[in-house]
């Protein structure tokens, strides 16, 4: 069998992986691949989202395949972040309008924010398939941000996911939740794990560290920032030993703020001369994004992506500090199509933009 073989055949199977670009696809075509997904749903929906809108043109697809889902008799729950922290450089502030949101004919509650994120991006339906990844509901999200979705479809993976959903919604807080066990499932050949957040935080960032480390052949990165300590030190050994081709993407822009951040504050400072090797002795690439105001356009580096060997790591856990404290999620999947599949778009990214920068 053909590695491109393989590759269709995993991804068009129980696990799909779909890839957005900054300018490469419209809001109302992956608003359209949503309202699918919604629109098999026959018992449940179950969605905990950090950022969404139905006000636009491409929302309203999806708003109306959740509410025609609603009418057939499908029960409905919707998790929301609120109550965001202000201004800090990661993640940029939801646009989502809690008024609106609470509005709908459909069981809605809000999570707050404070001090950590719900940044879920995710959809359980009829407790069978999951719909994940980096991806908000907004449209910029949707065309002006490079972002990953994946889907899967297994019984097992999805009771993970219900069991973190229904740790939010029962305490309406970040904190304590994500409580569920990585435990490995075989999907269609693939051995998957579900990682939550923040109970399983710093043992998911010591779980990717640990991949980094015992990685060959190679390693492919795409996050906004990078600053978790383990993921940070032991990239630098692996940057300095040569022990494998390591080259990544990061939003120039946030990883400047976060500089700026570390210098100011003192706390984190001991992370600068690592995070500056790992963008000087690596292939990493840049995007030079739009700083962040109410107005301005939301054109981040967006996607999540960890590829090391054959095993990868994407979801919507930024490689940081912080991320190890929010509500987040990551699909740890073992298999040699998807991993291609990923590293060839966190290639096709790089290629894009400049070399990263470490501010004067």
């Amino acid at each position: 069998m053909t590695q491109q073989k393989r590759l269709q055949q995993t991804v068009a199977s129980a696990i799909a992986i779909e890839t957005l670009t900054d300018g490469g696809q419209r809001p109302a075509a992956v608003a359209r691949g949503i309202a699918g997904f919604l629109f098999r749903a026959r018992e449940s929906l179950d969605l905990a989202l950090y950022d969404v809108r139905f006000e636009t043109d491409a929302g309203a697809l999806v708003l109306a395949a959740l509410l025609a889902a609603r009418q057939r008799g499908v029960a409905v729950r919707l998790l929301y972040d609120v109550a965001h922290p202000g201004p800090i450089p990661v993640p940029p502030p939801p646009e989502t309008a809690p008024e609106a949101i609470d509005a709908l004919p459909v069981d809605t509650r809000g999570i707050a924010g404070v001090p950590d994120l719900m940044h879920h991006k995710f959809v359980v339906r009829d407790g069978t398939a999951v719909w994940t990844g980096s991806t908000n509901w907004t449209d910029d999200s949707w065309s002006r941000q490079e972002n990953v979705i994946v889907t899967v479809a297994s019984r097992e993976i999805a009771y993970a996911y219900t069991l973190a959903f229904g740790q939010l919604w029962e305490s309406g807080a970040v904190e304590g939740s994500g409580d569920v066990d990585p435990r490995p499932e075989v999907v269609d050949g693939a051995r998957v794990r579900a990682w939550f957040c923040p109970t399983h935080g710093e043992a998911l960032s010591h779980r990717i560290a640990k991949h980094l480390g015992k990685a060959r052949e190679r390693i492919r990165i795409a996050s906004p920032v990078l600053t978790s300590g383990p993921i940070l030190a032991t990239l630098v050994e692996v940057v300095n030993e040569g022990r494998c081709d390591v080259a990544g993407v990061v939003d120039d822009t946030q990883v400047d703020q976060v500089f700026i951040q570390w210098k100011t504050n003192g706390v984190s400072a001991w992370k600068i001369p690592l995070l500056q090797k790992i963008v000087e002795g690596a292939e990493f690439s840049g995007k030079g994004s739009t700083p962040w105001t109410p107005r301005s356009p939301n054109d981040f580096m967006h996607a999540k992506v960890v590829v090391a060997d054959d095993t990868s790591f994407v979801g919507s856990f930024n490689l940081s500090r912080s991320g190890e404290r929010n509500a987040e999620n990551v699909l740890e999947i073992r298999d040699r199509a998807i991993a291609d599949r990923l590293a060839s778009f966190v290639d096709e990214i790089r290629t894009r933009y400049p070399a990263a920068t470490v501010p004067a």
